[in-house]
């Protein structure tokens, strides 16, 4: 028994000369900043069976891959395969563009050869307008109105004027909003007839060669009513 005691004390003394002696050698951690003694060449100083030497100062919290892989792996957060995972929010639904419709209306079917006055005829056609109309969500109502080359350049211009106007008036007594009807006229500056076409001095013949110069030209901006 005294000898058995004597040896425990005896390796007690080792260990704690041996621990007082890594404490002094430089670049060795006893005070767990890394939860493992370090020999002079930064390496984690390891027993004769390839365990590493932990200081007094070791917790689980500080184990490496090298010397704990267990506890690393067991530390790790583990993602949970039954959690579900949100789906992302779907983008919103991108709004529908604006779409343009123009319509071109010859003057002689809306008024009368030098007029400003909507016919019978005239109004049949705006009715249909104002009616395709009812199913959009309107932006805007542009009205330009176009005369031929007979005329004075003041006259033709009041006159086209005046024709935008009256169609702009009746779109309006058909429950469209005054304030999206737009009105505009050229005159007799842009012409769909070419140069070389309807030429001679004023005539019946020459007249109705100039028709298609004689029109009011409708663009409707809207989109579809969802």
């Amino acid at each position: 028994m005294i000898n058995s005691a004597k040896h425990s004390l005896l390796l007690a003394t080792l260990l704690g000369l041996s621990m007082s002696a890594l404490a002094q050698t430089p670049g060795i951690d006893t005070k767990g900043t890394v939860g493992y003694a370090i020999d002079q060449r930064g390496s984690v100083v390891k027993s004769g069976t390839g365990l590493c030497w932990r200081t007094g100062y070791w917790t689980p919290a500080m184990a490496i891959e090298e010397c704990d892989p267990d506890l690393v792996k067991k530390a790790a957060p583990v993602v949970s395969k039954s959690r579900a995972v949100a789906p992302a929010p779907a983008a919103p639904a991108a709004a529908p563009k604006p779409a343009a419709q123009k319509v071109t209306l010859a003057a002689d079917a809306l008024f009368d050869f030098n007029k400003a006055t909507l016919r019978p005829e005239g109004q049949a056609k705006l009715n249909k307008l104002a009616g395709d109309v009812k199913n959009i969500k309107l932006e805007v109502i542009i009205a330009v109105g176009h005369a031929d080359r007979f005329g004075t350049d003041a006259y033709n211009q009041k006159l086209s004027e005046k024709r935008a106007e009256s169609v702009k008036a009746y779109l309006i007594s058909k429950g469209i909003e005054p304030n999206r009807v737009y009105t505009e006229g050229k005159g007799e500056k842009q012409p769909i007839t070419k140069a070389n076409q309807c030429k001679g001095p004023k005539s019946k013949k020459v007249i109705d060669c100039l028709q298609p110069d004689r029109r009011v030209e409708i663009e409707v901006i809207g989109t579809k009513a969802q």
